[in-house]
C-alpha cells in the first residue's frame, strides 16, 4: 500500500492501456526490490538507490528498450509522488538509462505491401451486404468470410495509409471517422489529438467495413461506438491485429512496421520532415528524425540528381 501503485496507474489516463500495464508492473517490481533492501516507501528513495536499481537490472540482461521504459516509468511515478506530497524531492528527476537505440522494424517494400493489401482473395472484398447474424449455412459462412476480409482490409489500409499506432487504431470510435471528408481523428500518446487524411483506397476500405462488414461481428454486448470488432464481438485488440498480419503478410512483420514504412515512404517521396511529424503525432521533431536514417532511397536519388560527378 505504501507505494500506491494502483492509484498511480489510475493517474495515467493519457497513455495506452499497454503502457499503463507496463508502467504499473515496472513500479511494482521496483517496490518489491526496494522492500527487500529495507526501503518500504517512496519517501525513503534517493537517486543513488534508483541508480543501484538500474545497475541491478543491467546485470539481469534486460534489453536496452526495456531498461529505458523502466526508467521512464520511475520518472513518471516519482513525479506523480512529488505532486501528491509523498516525497519531498523528486529523486528520479533526469534519471536516465541506456537508450533503446534505433532498432526500428524493417521497412516493407512495395511488393510486400501490395501482397499484403491486395493479395490473394482480393476478389472477396465485401461486395454484397451480409445477411443478419443468426443465419446459418453456406451463405452465412460466405458473409462471415467477406466481413473478415473487409475488416482486415480497412485495418491494414489505416495502419499503412495513415501511419497509426496499433493502440490508436484499436481505440477508434465511429465518431472519429469521417469517410466523406477523408479524415480520421486520432487520440495519440499523452491525449494529443491529430487529424490524419485518408487516401481514397483507405477511405473506401473503411466505408465497406463500416457499412457492410461490421454487422456480422456485432452482438448484444459489443461496444456500439467501436469501429473495429474481433470475432468475439469485442473491440479489436493489438493481439488481434498481430494475428491479422500473420494471415496477410508475405513476410514476418509487426504492426509498427506499417507505421515505420508509412513514414519512410513519405520521406522517400520528398515529404517535409515536419509534415511527417504532424502525421505521426510526434511531440518532438527529434523522434521523427530517426526515420531519415533509413530513408536511403530518397538520399540516393537526390545524390544522383545533384552531384556533378554522379
Amino acid at each position: 500500500m505504501a507505494w500506491n501503485v494502483e492509484a498511480f496507474s489510475r493517474s495515467l489516463g493519457g497513455l495506452s492501456p499497454e503502457t499503463v500495464r507496463a508502467y504499473r508492473g515496472d513500479v511494482r517490481a521496483f517496490g518489491e526490490w526496494a522492500d527487500r533492501g529495507g526501503v518500504t516507501e517512496p519517501a525513503d528513495v534517493d537517486r543513488l538507490l534508483l541508480r543501484r536499481y538500474l545497475a541491478f537490472l543491467s546485470t539481469r540482461r534486460y534489453a536496452r528498450t526495456t531498461m529505458a521504459r523502466k526508467a521512464a516509468a520511475l520518472r513518471c511515478y516519482f513525479s506523480w509522488s512529488a505532486r501528491r506530497g509523498d516525497v519531498g524531492v523528486d529523486p528520479a528527476r533526469r534519471l536516465t538509462a541506456p537508450s533503446g537505440g534505433a532498432r526500428l522494424p524493417r521497412v516493407l517494400d512495395r511488393g510486400e505491401l501490395a501482397a499484403m493489401l491486395d493479395g490473394p482473395a482480393s476478389g472477396e472484398r465485401a461486395a454484397a451486404t451480409p445477411s443478419p447474424p443468426g443465419n446459418r449455412g453456406s451463405t452465412a459462412t460466405g458473409d462471415r468470410k467477406a466481413a473478415t476480409r473487409a475488416r482486415d482490409d480497412a485495418v491494414l489500409e489505416l495502419l499503412y495509409g495513415c501511419g497509426l499506432r496499433v493502440a490508436e487504431l484499436c481505440g477508434l470510435d465511429r465518431s472519429d471517422i469521417d469517410v466523406r471528408s477523408r479524415v480520421v481523428t486520432v487520440w495519440g500518446k499523452g491525449g494529443r489529438q491529430r487529424r490524419v487524411p485518408m487516401h481514397d483506397l483507405c477511405a473506401g476500405a473503411v466505408a465497406r467495413w463500416m457499412e457492410h462488414g461490421r454487422e456480422p461481428w456485432a452482438g448484444p454486448d459489443s461496444p456500439g461506438e467501436a469501429v473495429f470488432l474481433n470475432q468475439a464481438g469485442r473491440r479489436l485488440g493489438p493481439r488481434d491485429v498481430r494475428r491479422l498480419l500473420e494471415r496477410r503478410s508475405p513476410v514476418p512483420t509487426h504492426p509498427h512496421a506499417l507505421r515505420h514504412s508509412f513514414a519512410t515512404h513519405l520521406l522517400d517521396g520528398g515529404a517535409d520532415l515536419r509534415v511527417v511529424q504532424e502525421l505521426l503525432g510526434h511531440a518532438s521533431l527529434q523522434t521523427t528524425q530517426v526515420y531519415t536514417h533509413v530513408s536511403k532511397e530518397r538520399l540516393l536519388s537526390v545524390y544522383g540528381a545533384t552531384h556533378p560527378r554522379a
